[in-house]
């Protein structure tokens, strides 16, 4: 099972079918991400079609309890002081939720390559 990040979602949707394994597969993803998700398609997009990426992900969405929360800012910080990773808050709470449910994180940002715990697509 994997969490997808924001980026296996707009690659699975761009046609990048290395993903495509994977999102036939169990799957799920937080809030968070589906809201930076509707934001890229807004941008790069329109609202139609915003609207249509956003729903295709929706059946996926876990909530984060806020223990994940809080932990995940604390691995963000180690990351970054540790080993100079610049993740955003999204990401950390994704990479944190995953970890504390034994799931894969699904990226291919480069950030993560490397990193303990991360399926890495491209």
């Amino acid at each position: 099972m994997y969490f997808l990040d924001t980026y296996a979602m707009i690659e699975y949707l761009r046609g990048n079918l290395a993903y495509k394994k994977y999102i036939d597969g169990a799957i799920s993803t937080s809030r968070f991400n589906l809201m930076e998700l509707y934001y890229a398609s807004l941008r790069d997009s329109n609202e139609e079609t915003a609207e249509r990426d956003y729903e295709t992900f929706v059946p996926a969405e876990v909530e984060i309890p806020e223990k994940t929360l809080k932990n995940a800012m604390k691995k963000r910080l180690e990351f970054q002081q540790k080993k100079k990773m610049n993740i955003s808050y999204v990401d950390a709470i994704g990479y944190q939720y995953a970890l504390e449910n034994n799931l894969k994180f699904l990226t291919g940002d480069r950030e993560f390559k490397g990193v303990e715990n991360v399926e890495f697509v491209k």
